[in-house]
This record gives C-alpha cells, structure tokens and sequence, in this order.
C-alpha cells in the first residue's frame, strides 16, 4: 500500500481516491450495512412484489436465499482486491479498464446509483407523506397531484421528497465515519418494528396465520422452475449494485475474516429472518384489511395509534435512508470524483448524485411490480458485464495479483496502461455482454427470461474477456516469432 501520494499522477488521485489509511470496519458493520440495505422500504417492496407474481410461497423463499447466497459469494470476491490495496471500486477497475478507459465503468455505475438513490429517496418520501396526511388530513388537497403538483408529484410529494433529499446528504456530508455510526443502528432497529407489527397483525387475525391468501394458480413443474429461476435473477439485479462496488466499503474492513463474516451474517441469515418477516407481514394483511398490501409503510399506516404509527414509518424512513446513503451517495461520490480528481472530491461527487436523482423523476421507474422488474432488468445488463470483466481480469487473468502503484501513474511503461491509457479488450467485452442483455431484455422472443440479464451479461463478460485476452497473447506470440 502506498504512504503517501506524491509517486501519483495528480489528474488519477486526490484525498478520497487514495489508498485508505485507517481501517475500522468490522464484521458487525457489515452486518449493519446489510441490515440497512436489506430492510429499507425498497428491499421490502421488492421481496414483496416477488410474492405477488403467482409463485408459492415456498418457491419464492427458494429464489430468495438462493439470489442472496450468489449476492454473497460475488460480493467476497469484489471484497479481496479492494482490501489488499485499500482502493475504491472505480480505482480498482483501472486494473481491468486502464487508467483512463476506467472513467467509463465508473460512469456507468454513478449515473445508476443516481436513479437508485431517487428510486430510495422517493420511497422513503412516501412513507413521511402517509405520516402527514395521517397526522394531519386537511393536507389531502396538496397530495393530489390533480390539485396541485408537477412533473408527475404532487406538492405536498415533492416537500417530503426534498425533506428526505436535504436530511441524507446532511448525513453524508459529515463522512464515512458518521455514516458508519449511522448504519450500525438504522439497520438493526427495523426488526424491532416489524416483530411488533408482525405481533399485532397476529392478534388482529386471532392469532391464525395461512399462506393460502396468494392468488397461486396450478402450474407445470417447468413453469415453477423458470419463475423460481427469474424470481432469483430479480433478486440479484436488486442487491447487485453494492455487490459492484462493494470495494468502496471493504477497503475499509479490518481483516478479510471480518468481511467475509459480516457477509454472511449480514447477506443469507439475516435476509432469511427478514423475509420470513416479510412474508408473515403480507399474509397477516388480508385477513386483518381485506386486502393483500405489499408496501410496509402503507400496512403501518393503517394501525390505530398516531404513536405506532409515526414510529413505524419514522423507522422505515431511517433505515431507508441508512442504505441510500451507503449504497448510491457512497458509490456515486467515489464514481464521479474518479472523473476528474483534482477537481471533484468526494463531497462534490456526491452532490452531482443528489442533483441528479431530482433530474430523472424516480417515481416513474419503481411504481408498479412490472416497471420494478423492468427496472431491475435494465440494470443487470449494465451491472451484470461490469462485474464480470472484473473479476474475469483479476481472478482469472491476473491470478489474485495486482499493483497498487501502477493505479496511479499514467506512465506508458506501468501495468495498467494499456494502449493510451485504455484496454480495448475490457471495453470490447463490456459492449458485446451489454448488447447480449438489451437482446434478451427487449427483443420479444426472449420475454419469458429476461429476468436473467444480469446472468447473461456476467457470462457473456466473463467468456468474452478471457477468449480475447489469450487471443491477444496468441496473437502477440505469432508476431514475436515472425519478427
């Protein structure tokens, strides 16, 4: 690891960039981070719409742990680069990229967690917008977007919208060390909530819980299959973009045990019990509302109390906004600053994420289950070739070797110059493997699996890379024996 930044070229480093100093993360934060990530408004929606699809409820737990499990072997080998060098993800993926072409990855990643950061913020938004017209009704008018509102939301919208907005970047503004205080209590208090709200529920129903409220017409054991097996695909193109850049976060782990600890505690155990909770939380709807509600806030919203009512929903908000803030503010900051170092820093990276989750209007990307699991594939195809070429570059070209230095020099005659600073074979590999996940994605005939964008352009990323890169030392070979 370097000491100091002197050796760097100043246009490839500043202060955030560099290879991390001080490490303090152990596994219980992880598991923390898990905690946030997993039991934000968006995670519960999403689990939640995979019960909606016409699966039983067992079959859906089987696509649940087995997306997860994946979750967590990708996020393990992510982890071990980042940690031996101390280097966020858009340093790192100048090993694969070069020095230079590693802007575009790095892009890519921060204009998506831009959306995933509004898609969150606007979720959470909603939960304080139900909290106000509960608490006090006579705002009704300003929440119709009929009456009053823009741009697809309403007035009354748009201020719990921005109050969410100011409230996670003043938390992030404070540092990565806030931020890791923040998450270790904003994840793990949702339990809480939801073992209370699950209690209550019960006592409403009389105490009997059924699975048989899903509306689950009988299906061909293919049929079962093929859902199961899409139902998985959703849940990694939800959790796989921490999974990308989960070396923002690793780098400051204190050993690898403790990552890989955190990991598992945090990823396969904790989001079993918390799916169970989820499920139990849907099923026990029904009978107490008439109805099936997949959105936690609005379930909550529906207790007597005022009081339980605003802890619930305040609850949710923080541990949404916990995830938010580590998994689209982090990220995007580390993404933009590596655009232009010398000039934008961390803080500033992450204000052009805040900025531009208000451009894109995320309420029209994560409203309904279809345009969730369309969003969702979108982003496998983009998230899924990314990581693919690099772990294809470290663990299969490079053999778990690396040299930190050479991240940080745009010197022709180091490691990870390429040719002009760019490796034409990853960038080769990232647009073939994105073209092959659009195909599936779009292209009709292929409808019935375009859940598996993110796995098809992993493969296809993986394969890709390796066949041109021994390509390239066949060819370089042949032309040393002609010379």
């Amino acid at each position: 690891m370097l000491d100091s930044t002197d050796r760097m070229d100043s246009h490839l480093v500043n202060e955030d960039l560099a290879p991390v100093r001080t490490r303090s993360w152990g596994w219980f934060d992880y598991v923390s981070l898990w905690m946030s990530n997993v039991h934000s408004v968006g995670g519960y929606v999403t689990a939640g719409s995979l019960f909606a699809v016409g699966l039983p409820a067992g079959d859906v737990f089987i696509a649940l742990v087995a997306g997860i499990m994946i979750i967590q072997v990708v996020c393990n080998l992510v982890a071990r680069p980042s940690f031996e060098s101390g280097t966020p993800y858009p340093v790192m993926a100048r090993m694969a990229f070069g020095v230079r072409g590693a802007v575009v990855p790095a892009l890519v990643r921060g204009v998506i967690a831009v959306g995933w950061y509004g898609i969150q913020t606007w979720l959470a938004s909603n939960a304080v917008l139900i909290l106000l017209l509960r608490q006090w009704p006579a705002l009704a008018p300003w929440a119709d977007l009929r009456q009053h509102g823009m741009l697809g939301l309403s007035t009354l919208g748009w201020a719990a919208f921005l109050l969410l907005w100011g409230m996670q970047a003043a938390v992030f503004w404070r540092g990565m060390e806030t931020i890791r205080r923040f998450i270790d209590w904003a994840g793990p208090v949702i339990y809480v909530v939801m073992i209370a709200l699950d209690g209550w529920l019960l006592w409403k129903a009389g105490g009997h819980i059924s699975l048989d409220v899903f509306d689950v017409v009988p299906q061909s054991t293919g049929w079962r299959i093929l859902g199961i097996v899409n139902a998985m695909a959703l849940i990694v193109a939800y959790f796989s973009p921490i999974a990308l850049n989960f070396g923002d976060f690793a780098r400051y782990g204190i050993s690898l045990r403790d990552i890989r600890r955190g990991n598992f505690w945090g990823l396969p155990v904790n989001f079993i019990c918390f799916s169970v909770l989820t499920l139990v939380t849907i099923v026990l709807t029904r009978p107490v509302f008439g109805r099936i509600i997949l959105d936690p806030v609005e379930t909550v919203s529906q207790i007597d109390s005022p009081t339980a009512v605003a802890i619930g929903v305040l609850t949710f908000v923080t541990a949404t906004a916990g995830i938010n803030i580590v998994a689209n503010f982090v990220s995007a900051a580390f993404d933009f600053s590596n655009l232009a170092p010398h000039t934008i820093n961390w803080r500033r990276g992450g204000l052009i994420a805040a900025v531009g989750a208000l451009v894109v209007t995320p309420w029209n990307l994560y409203a309904r289950p279809e345009l969730i699991h369309l969003t969702l594939d979108i982003l496998g195809t983009f998230i899924g070739p990314l990581t693919g070429v690099l772990l294809a570059d470290y663990y299969g070209v490079r053999k778990g070797r690396m040299e930190t230095a050479a991240l940080y020099t745009a010197s022709p005659q180091a490691a990870y110059w390429y040719r002009n600073g760019i490796n034409f074979t990853a960038m080769a590999s990232l647009l073939f493997s994105v073209l092959c996940g659009l195909g599936l994605v779009f292209v009709p005939v292929f409808a019935p699996v375009r859940n598996l964008s993110w796995f098809v352009g992993f493969s296809c990323a993986i394969a890709s890379y390796l066949a041109l890169f021994h390509i390239r030392i066949r060819a370089a070979g042949e032309n040393r024996q002609t010379r």
